[in-house]
């Protein structure tokens, strides 16, 4: 029987040996995890590490919690993080990895993570193996049911990797952290967007008890009035069911569900659409009050309110999105269209006033989902990247 060649889809040109397996064990010299903290209190100097500071795609890690140094020599003294132990989460989220920098030292991890301190082979190389196909067909065959999904320190020692020569291995590991710094730049960029916007949204409409905003643009001086919003809208629809017989994956109009994610759009009719472009949806149960505006004429299903009104799309949706709404069901969260029309908006006292804040937000989130995709582009690229240089 012809021995299977041992070796990945793509490689580095002057590479052509077959890679050799090992189990992670091998060349680590420390396997372990952390421990539940004694202190709840977020006091303390040292970073404190879970596995959603860790970020799934790049691996950056973000510090939202602290511990005493005191716990930190004490009783978990034995997650002592140095720079370089590879971080892999082994409880919930399993697989998350991810390498320790200087910078966030002293610190020390939870018992959702296992540190793995390599003696042998390139560090960027490992940390990304971690992240490929083979790895993650070992968890998905090998974790231990529970309350939650959770792989022990003797499985994670376990774990095969297949390792090329270290010249190779190092090639490999250079160039995804160099594509997981590009990665971090542009979700850097991205972040920046959102916050600049968050911000200006407070600015830019007035504050609670005053009829005048922060921010405005040169020419507007007169006082904002508020209004209910059944004041300022001409009609509210309610979404109601789908018509299985009519919907199709690709149409010309876009049924539109109460969701977030891919702008709530759950498939097309071709022939038929219930409410007319421009409008403005607003999200009536679960995530409520996220308004959104819509350009092609659609149905809305399931709990989407839809609200048609004279004044700017643009500056509606942003106005909405500014309040803060209170849901008075028990239960899932749900918004009626009386509880939506009670609730009271600013507007300023021209049209043109509204179409310049309408706009100006509309090309933020322009430059926003530019920035989306791009990001998003980098990160299958990534992905795509994993699955064909590894074996």
């Amino acid at each position: 029987m012809t021995k299977k060649e041992v070796k990945p889809h793509i490689r580095f040109a002057g590479f052509e040996e077959d890679w050799k397996w090992q189990n992670l064990e091998e060349i680590t010299s420390l396997i372990t995890k952390g421990t539940t903290p004694l202190c709840k209190s977020n006091n303390g100097t040292v970073n404190f590490v879970k596995i959603e500071s860790i970020d799934n795609s790049s691996g950056e890690i973000t510090i939202t919690q602290k511990i005493s140094h005191e716990e930190h020599e004490g009783n978990l003294r034995r997650s002592q993080l140095k720079e370089n132990d590879i971080l892999f989460s082994i409880a919930g989220t399993l697989g998350r990895v991810t390498s320790v920098k200087s910078n966030i030292l002293p610190a020390n991890i939870n018992q959702a993570l296992a540190i793995i301190r390599i003696k042998s082979g390139c560090l960027k190389y490992i940390k990304t193996y971690l992240k490929s196909k083979a790895v993650a067909d070992f968890i998905r065959k090998n974790p231990t049911i529970g309350a939650q999904l959770n792989l022990s320190l003797e499985q994670v020692g376990n774990i095969k990797i297949a390792l090329p020569s270290e010249k190779e291995q190092k090639q490999i590991g250079l160039f995804f952290e160099q594509l997981d710094n590009i990665i971090i730049l542009h979700q850097h960029k991205y972040d920046k967007l959102i916050n600049i916007k968050k911000s200006m949204l407070k600015k830019m409409f007035p504050k609670k008890g005053s009829d005048v905003p922060e921010i405005r643009f040169k020419g507007f001086s007169d006082n904002w009035e508020r209004y209910k919003l059944e004041e300022v809208v001409t009609e509210i629809v309610a979404g109601g069911d789908i018509d299985n017989n009519l919907i199709r994956e690709k149409g010309r109009f876009p049924v539109i569900a109460n969701a977030i994610t891919k702008d709530g759009i759950v498939g097309y009719y071709d022939t038929k659409y219930r409410v007319e472009a421009p409008a403005v949806t607003v999200t009536g149960r679960g995530y409520v009050g996220h308004a959104k505006v819509r350009n092609v004429n659609f149905t809305p299903v399931v709990r989407l309110l839809s609200l048609k009104s004279n004044h700017d799309v643009f500056f509606l949706e942003n106005a909405i999105n500014t309040l803060k709404i209170v849901v008075e069901s028990t239960g899932v969260p749900q918004l009626t269209i009386p509880q939506l029309s009670k609730y009271e908006i600013s507007l300023p006292k021209t049209l043109v006033e509204e179409q310049k804040i309408g706009s100006y937000f509309r090309n933020i989130d322009t430059i926003i989902t530019l920035h989306e995709r791009k990001l998003e582009k980098l990160k299958n690229i990534k992905k795509t990247c994993i699955e064909k240089m590894f074996v």
